[in-house]
Parts: structure tokens; C-alpha cells; sequence
């Protein structure tokens, strides 16, 4: 497994094209540092929730869009080291002074997965999902995931990953836990689905839906669904 830093933006919409060179030529910066895949995903099909979605999360405005985005890094070490590197070079301080969106609302954090399902396939769409998750339902959380992951990969998708907040700051704007409004004793888990197309993804849903492997089975579900944030994402850098 690898170590994830996750991210959530809200980028105005006239500023795709300039968000997309600025994250294109961010990216050999982030492999020189360590990191050994970078994801940037622009918001397609992301839904108003009724307790909270990711437009609130990071206070996206009418004429924005929301990016779910990741990195992966070999383990924490190689990412703090990235994250000094990051703060210190000058080539990165020079990017920072022309970002195209506000950073202020910015969701950011490090995360370890305790679920990475893979299968062949390239990615082309993706399922991007917070959650927030008791402490002490951990294990559960995963079990479900990883039976979950199994129906999900059967019906097309070629990743499953789920990730346990392990480094999650607060912010001064926004952060994850008012995201996902956490409460004493919950953990934020950041995750995502890869699939080959949209197309791909939609039939995948239909199928998932209708498996009876993810029909309810009286268990309790350790999570609440009702604060879960998801949305629908296509990639527009990846490296």
C-alpha cells in the first residue's frame, strides 16, 4: 500500500485550462520529491447533499468547481520529506504566487489506506467519497469496504481505495472534519473509485445497486451515510 495526501479545491469554472497547466507543471516537481502518482479530477456529476456535499466543503461559489485530487507517496516518511521539500523550493514558491484558485479553502491531508483493491484497467473516471467513521468501528469500516470493493471491481471498476486519516490539520477556512462534520471520537476516511469512462461507471453503478451482495442484511452499518460527501470526477491531469 501507499501513503495519500488528499486534496479538495474549489476552482473557478473560467479557470479549468489554467488550473490544469498549473497541476501539469506541478507534477514533475511532486516526482522529483517523491511522489509516485498525482490525480487532479474535475467536478462532473457532484450532487447537493441534505447534511453536506462537497460544494459546502470547501464553500464552492455558483461559478466554481469543485477538484477532488490525490497524490500517492511509497509511505509517510517520503511525503513529510516531500512536504519540507515543497515549503523550501524555490520553483514551488514561484507556482504558489500564481495559483488559479483560493487556497484558504483548500482541503488538505494525509491519509493511509487500509484498503487498495486494484484491477487491470486504466482509469478514465472517478467516484471520489469523505466519510466520517467512529474510532472504534475501524474494523469494521474495512471489512465492509473490502467486501464492497469486491462487487465494485466485479462490475467494472479498476481501483477501490479507501484511506484512514492519519495527518489531518485543521484550517483556519475549511478543513475535513467541518467537511464531513466529525464528531469526538470519528476519523475521516478519504476514498475513491477508479473506472475505465463515465460511461463504464454509470453501468457499473447499475449493477452494484442491484448485487445482491450490497442488499442490507440487518447488520448495523458502522458509519453514518447521511454525512458521507460523493461525487463524480473526470481526471484532468494525471502522473
Amino acid at each position: 500500500m501507499t501513503y495519500v495526501e488528499g486534496f479538495v479545491v474549489a476552482v473557478p469554472t473560467a479557470n479549468k485550462e489554467a488550473y490544469r497547466k498549473h497541476a501539469e507543471g506541478a507534477a514533475p516537481l511532486f516526482k522529483e520529491f517523491g511522489a509516485t502518482r498525482m490525480v487532479e479530477a474535475w467536478g462532473d456529476d457532484v450532487p447537493d447533499g441534505k447534511v453536506n456535499d462537497f460544494k459546502g466543503a470547501v464553500q464552492a461559489k455558483p461559478d466554481e468547481t469543485v477538484v477532488f485530487s490525490w497524490f500517492e507517496y511509497p509511505d509517510r516518511a517520503t511525503r513529510d520529506a516531500a512536504n519540507e521539500k515543497i515549503m523550501s523550493d524555490p520553483r514551488m514558491k514561484e507556482m504558489g504566487g500564481t495559483m488559479p484558485f483560493d487556497g484558504s479553502r483548500m482541503l488538505y491531508a494525509g491519509f493511509a489506506p487500509i484498503v487498495d483493491d486494484r484491477a487491470d484497467g486504466a482509469m478514465g473516471y472517478v467516484d471520489g467519497y469523505l466519510v466520517p467513521v467512529p474510532d472504534g468501528n475501524k474494523d469494521a469500516y474495512r471489512a465492509l469496504a473490502e467486501k464492497a470493493s469486491a462487487v465494485f471491481r466485479d462490475h467494472g471498476a479498476t481501483r477501490v481505495v479507501e484511506a484512514w486519516g492519519d495527518d489531518v490539520p485543521g484550517g483556519e477556512v475549511t478543513d475535513y472534519a467541518r467537511a464531513a462534520h466529525k464528531q469526538d471520537g470519528e476519523t475521516v476516511v478519504f476514498s475513491w473509485v477508479e473506472w475505465p469512462s463515465k460511461e463504464a461507471r454509470v453501468a457499473g453503478w447499475e449493477k452494484v445497486m442491484a448485487d445482491e451482495r450490497m442488499q442490507p442484511d440487518g447488520s448495523e452499518v458502522p458509519f453514518d451515510g447521511k454525512r458521507m460527501i460523493y461525487g463524480g470526477f473526470a481526471p484532468i491531469v494525471e502522473a
